[in-house]
């Protein structure tokens, strides 16, 4: 097994000592068990970052006779985000 060191902080290191008495088992396999559950549930998850792209990319382009300079005229942003 490998050894991984780490600085926590005071209040953090507590509550791990805390959480290893209740459980009855080592610092060492509290954080190992944490970690493993973290790593499962990230992996498994959705990203946690989907762009307007990604969801609608297939969208972009698609339309047509729209004003060619729509994002770069300031004409067309005159009442942007105005109700």
């Amino acid at each position: 097994m490998n050894t991984l060191s780490i600085k926590l902080p005071p209040e953090l290191d507590r509550q791990i000592e805390i959480a290893s008495r209740r459980e009855q088992i080592t610092k060492s396999e509290l954080v190992r068990r944490a970690a493993a559950a973290y790593v499962a549930r990230r992996s498994s998850a959705a990203p946690a970052f989907v762009s307007a792209l990604d969801q609608a990319g297939d969208l972009a382009g698609c339309f047509e006779g729209g004003p060619k300079d729509l994002a770069t005229d300031p004409r067309f942003m005159k009442d942007f985000g105005q109700r």
